[in-house]
């Protein structure tokens, strides 16, 4: 045994299922086997299930498991008796209940930093479709010149505002977690809060996970400090959003937009708002070949990292 795990040279190989409702590209799936199977794993497939028992039944014998926005819960974690890893091919891992892995003992894992420039090229190409009123044929305006305001720096909101910078924006940003010192070495502007950052902000990016401090936080009060003619753009979590007070706020404000690649739950009320709101009809940011394989074939690594040498670096549950 190596750090507890079973050595790769037991009869029986270690299995490593990878379990997407979505799946992985074809490229991706081939670059994840060739990590796992090179250093003597076996590789399960599960793609496009329908049903939870589907999941449920291939990850019994699984020791580890590769997923994207697929939901591992009590009952799955329940249903993996061999389970020692869960990695999150992506930055955001709510789709994991932390609390039942831990209690099963079974270390889960994200991926930050492979898919942050795609969303960060996806919010600049929403910016510009928003301000060029949806291509609609009417005269729109410019991002240069306008202050772009990044809630929360980490790899998404870094990689936005280099693109934005070379967009000749002016960029600005907060995060609580980040010292003002490391925000300014990447040549942006340090908000002094979370506030400062929405009054001064011609355009907010929306970069913070779904906590229990940050679900609903951007609510009515804050964004009626925003600009006149303000955009609001989210590409990080809906659950971030007031959205019953975003709602009231643009139903009072006439000048606000609201753009989004996660739908709302109040999608069709948002969808009043014609010119001044727009969603994707699912979750984009990632949604690029290249961080689909980036993402995939980072998750194998740490699987095998962790499986041969306990390695624990992205570990996101204690």
């Amino acid at each position: 045994m190596v750090n507890g795990q079973y050595s790769m040279f037991n009869v029986k190989k270690m299995k490593v299922l990878i379990a997407t409702e979505k799946p992985f590209a074809a490229a991706a799936v081939s670059g994840i086997k060739e990590v796992i199977e090179g250093a003597g794993y076996e590789v399960a497939l599960l793609e496009k299930y329908t049903e939870k028992s589907q999941l449920l039944s291939a990850v019994a014998d699984a020791d580890a498991l590769i997923i994207r926005s697929d939901k591992v819960d009590a009952e799955v974690l329940d249903a993996a008796k061999q389970l020692k890893i869960v990695v999150r091919a992506g930055a955001g891992y709510d789709n994991v209940d932390l609390e039942a892995a831990t209690a099963h003992k079974v270390v889960v894992m994200n991926t930050p930093g492979q898919n942050a420039n795609a969303v960060a090229e996806l919010v600049l190409g929403l910016l510009v479709y928003t301000v060029r009123n949806f291509y609609n044929g009417k005269s729109g305006s410019e991002l240069m010149g306008k202050t772009l305001g990044i809630l929360a720096f980490g790899n998404v909101g870094r990689n936005v505002a280099r693109i934005a910078q070379g967009f000749g924006m002016k960029v600005m940003a907060y995060d609580a977690y980040c010292p003002a010192e490391a925000i300014e070495q990447a040549g942006v502007k340090a908000a002094a809060s979370q506030a400062e950052l929405f009054k001064e902000a011609d355009i907010v990016s929306l970069h913070i996970p779904a906590t229990a401090e940050t679900k609903q936080s951007i609510n009515k009060a804050l964004c009626s400090t925003m600009k006149k003619g303000a955009i609001l753009i989210n590409t990080a979590r809906k659950e971030v959003i007031d959205e019953a007070g975003l709602i009231a706020l643009m139903k009072e404000r006439e000048d606000l937009k609201y753009i989004t690649d996660i739908m709302p739950d109040a999608d069709a009320e948002f969808k009043q708002f014609e010119g001044r709101y727009f969603s994707t009809p699912k979750k984009m940011g990632a949604q690029t070949s290249e961080a689909n394989t980036n993402a995939g074939i980072a998750a194998a690594k740490q699987i095998v990292g962790y499986l041969k040498d306990g390695i624990t670096k992205f570990q996101v549950n204690k």
